[in-house]
This record gives C-alpha cells, sequence and structure tokens, in this order.
C-alpha cells in the first residue's frame, strides 16, 4: 500500500506541470505559432529522455513510437491549441475535466480494467468540482471548439492506455523518449508548411521553453507513464484532475486573481474525486473451513516433527 501510494505521488507530478504549464504557456511563449511550439516542446524533452537511455526501438516499437507518438504529441497538442483558440479555458478544461471516465472505459476494453464504483464517483464528484472552479455561466460556446476539446480528450485517453498495453515490458524512459522524439519529427514538417520559418526567440521565451520541454514534459510524460504502468487507469485518470485545479491555485498566487466561495467548494469536490481513486489495499484472502492458519499450515505438509509445535513428543528428548 504504501509503495501504491509512493507512485501517486509521482503520478501527481505530471498534472501539476501541466497545470502551470498553462500559465507559462500564455504568458511567454509566441501565441502565432502553436505547431512550431509544440514541435520545440516535445522535440527537444524526446532527445534528452534519448541521450539518458540510450537505447533505441526494436521491432514492433518502431511503429508504435510513431502510432503513440501521433496520438500523445502531435494530434493532440493540435487539436488542444485549436480548442484553446475556439474555446475559453474553463469550457475547455470542464470537457478535459472527462478524461477520466474516458480513461477508465478504455482501459476496460483495451487492458481489461473494470471501473469500479469508487474511481467511477470520483470521476463524477471530480467533474462537478471543475464546473464549479472554473464555469462562471458568462462562457461563450463554439461547437467546433468543443468537438476539438473532446476530440483532444478521446485521443490523449486512447493514447494513454495504449501505452499502458503496450509499454509493460520496456523501460519506462526509453518508451516515453521514443513517443516524444517521433512526435516532434511529424509536427516539424507541418510547422515549416503552415507556418513558414521558426519564429525567433526571445531570452524568456527560451527560459519557457527549457520548463516546458524539461519539466512540463520529459519529466510529467515519465512520471504519468510511470504511474500508468503500476496504478489502475482510474486512479491515473482521477489523478489527472489535479491539473485544472494547479491553474486556478496558480492564477490566485501568481496573477493576482481572486479565489470564490465557489471556486472554493470546486476545489473541495476535485480533492474528494481525487481521494477517492486512490488504491486500496488487497481483499484478505476469504479463509475457508477446516483451515488452520500460520505455522498450523506448515506443521500439515512438514516432517512429523513439525507435527508437534509446542515442544518434543512426550516420552523422548
Amino acid at each position: 500500500m504504501e509503495a501504491n501510494m509512493r507512485w501517486v505521488s509521482i503520478t501527481a507530478i505530471a498534472p501539476v506541470a501541466w497545470g502551470a504549464n498553462y500559465y507559462v504557456t500564455h504568458a511567454y511563449l509566441p501565441a502565432d505559432r502553436p505547431l512550431y511550439g509544440a514541435a520545440l516542446r516535445a522535440l527537444p524533452a524526446g532527445l534528452v529522455l534519448l541521450a539518458l537511455c540510450r537505447r533505441r526501438p526494436r521491432g514492433a516499437w518502431w511503429g508504435r513510437a510513431a502510432t503513440l507518438g501521433l496520438l500523445n504529441v502531435s494530434v493532440f497538442f493540435v487539436l488542444v491549441y485549436a480548442a484553446s483558440q475556439l474555446l475559453p479555458t474553463s469550457v475547455a478544461s470542464t470537457v478535459m475535466a472527462a478524461s477520466p471516465l474516458a480513461m477508465m472505459l478504455i482501459a476496460w476494453s483495451l487492458v481489461s480494467e473494470r471501473p469500479g464504483i469508487t474511481h467511477l464517483a470520483g470521476a463524477a464528484t471530480g467533474l462537478a468540482g471543475v464546473c464549479l472552479m472554473v464555469l462562471t455561466g458568462g462562457e461563450s460556446v463554439s461547437v467546433p471548439g468543443v468537438l476539438a476539446s473532446a476530440a483532444a480528450m478521446l485521443v490523449s485517453a486512447f493514447g494513454h492506455i495504449l501505452t499502458k498495453r503496450w509499454s509493460a515490458d520496456v523501460d519506462v524512459v526509453a518508451a516515453t523518449a521514443w513517443q516524444l522524439t517521433a512526435g516532434g519529427l511529424l509536427l516539424l514538417p507541418l510547422a515549416a508548411a503552415v507556418e513558414g520559418g521558426p519564429p525567433a526567440l526571445s531570452g524568456s521565451a527560451l527560459l519557457a521553453f527549457a520548463f516546458t520541454g524539461l519539466v512540463a514534459t520529459a519529466l510529467a510524460f515519465v512520471a504519468w507513464f510511470a504511474g500508468l504502468r503500476r496504478l489502475p487507469a482510474g486512479t491515473v485518470g482521477l489523478i489527472g484532475l489535479l491539473n485544472p485545479v494547479t491553474g486556478v491555485l496558480l492564477g490566485v498566487a501568481v496573477a493576482g486573481e481572486t479565489l470564490t466561495l465557489q471556486q472554493c467548494g470546486g476545489l473541495a469536490l476535485v480533492l474528494l474525486g481525487v481521494a477517492l481513486g486512490r488504491p486500496r489495499p488487497p481483499a484478505p484472502a476469504p479463509v475457508t473451513r477446516g483451515t488452520v492458519p500460520g505455522r498450523y499450515v506448515r506443521a500439515r505438509v512438514g516432517t512429523r516433527r513439525d507435527r508437534a509445535p509446542h515442544g518434543p513428543r512426550p516420552g523422548r528428548d
């Protein structure tokens, strides 16, 4: 149980880093070069991880790395950008908050992890909390934007569970490096065709890209995929709800925003939803009639001397 809670803490690094990355991206990165922004986020992160693990794909992993890079990096980043341009952040965050439920259902079909009642309750509670935190009632809704945000949520959920299914026997750093590198390489020619030459970056933008690539991508994805490998998909999906929580709290701490009573209630519901998804200790094995616990079980299958657990038999030394 302690090991599971340690992996919960490690997995939580990812949504916290992603929540902080919203602010960094909005404040310091060029808004008119989303494809280059995605490529410069993914490719350096993948190359750094490749330098650390020094392993290249073999066999089926050439195709798997390209598939996962396309889903988890290329398509996902483009859809998230489209949603952020067409929707208020509050609406996009609410749509993405359905990701835990999507991950549970996809994991049920792909890796035979049936969602538990507490996980489903946590997903519903967390979604309600996100709605309270980020929806104020004055949001404009774009149908294409909602579709883009929903597609991003489904693509990422499917890609993450596919990673869980395929990478059980592969080093997590190597598997993450391969898909980030593949996703970045797929984005580069698209960025050059659509956006022309790469953008000129100031010193602050370079530092922001360093945070985005090293912390919010390399470290965050390794932590996320490591958690997916060792924890149920429902638990990991609910930990992901810390993403909008981080965004709201960072807005209060850095941008001087005010935390309303409604947002406090939503924050409490989100944390409750995350808590409902925490790993449970395994149920004790049922004791069948006639089973003798402890040393007496060993005595039944041991030597004749073992059958006298309380000392020597009478009449013998």
